[in-house]
């Protein structure tokens, strides 16, 4: 099971197992990812066509797993740069696809499988124990401030955020409305969620009624300004 089902060449019914099984493999890594993993459907198609598609790479260049390796990375390459930010969630989900494709790609099926599917429920079980989620980072939101650009902006807010917030951090600054504002950016937690409202009316009253917003704090929040 765990023996490369190729010879010192590929016939059609080895290339066809392996199409099947890498296929099958992941498909049911994609099904499973999809619980835990925030995306949208054509991400999890693609994850599921990856294995293979490595596989075929690997496959056709006889092995070679230098030049399959830098062909495929070329193309990662290629689409990375081409797409928008991804999370660590699918960076990881095609970096493990990736790697169990290196695998059906040599013929190892069996390892194919195991790496794929045992990955994928090791993620399962790891985001669903939360081991990694501390309660000073629970909370946390990103708000940003719209201001206009005579009013001097450090130190503006900080008597409203020592009176509502239990911290708060500037994540960044930037020009808006054609140079005539500026949207500030911070990471916060509040001391009381149920003061969530009069903190923003006080902001409104402060920043002349322009756009405020306060939304969840992700990894790509400070990136979108």
């Amino acid at each position: 099971m765990f023996d490369s089902i190729y010879s010192s060449t590929v016939t059609a019914g080895q290339f066809f197992l392996m199409a099947g099984v890498a296929l099958a493999a992941g498909l049911l890594y994609a099904w499973v990812l999809s619980f835990r993993v925030r995306a949208n459907q054509r991400f999890f198609l693609v994850s599921a066509l990856i294995p293979f598609v490595v596989a075929f790479v690997i496959t056709f260049v006889k092995g070679n797993i230098g030049a399959g390796v830098a062909l495929g990375g070329g193309c990662f390459g290629l689409i990375r740069f081409r797409s928008a930010q991804g999370t660590a969630d699918e960076l990881a989900a095609v970096l493990i696809a990736m790697a169990s494709g290196v695998a059906f790609g040599m013929g190892y099926l069996g390892y194919g499988v195991a790496v794929l599917l045992g990955l994928a429920l090791l993620y399962f079980l790891l985001a669903g124990l939360r081991l990694f989620t501390h309660k000073s980072m629970c909370g946390e939101q990103l708000l940003r401030v719209t201001i206009p650009e005579t009013l001097e902006y450090n130190g503006v807010f900080d008597d409203l955020f020592s009176r509502y917030l239990a911290a708060a951090e500037p994540v960044g600054v930037k020009t808006t409305g054609m140079g005539s504002m500026f949207r500030l950016s911070y990471k916060v937690r509040m001391k009381d969620p149920a003061q969530e409202k009069a903190f923003i009316d006080e902001l409104r009253t402060r920043n002349g009624n322009l756009e405020i917003s306060l939304l969840p704090f992700t990894e790509q929040s400070p990136v979108q300004l």
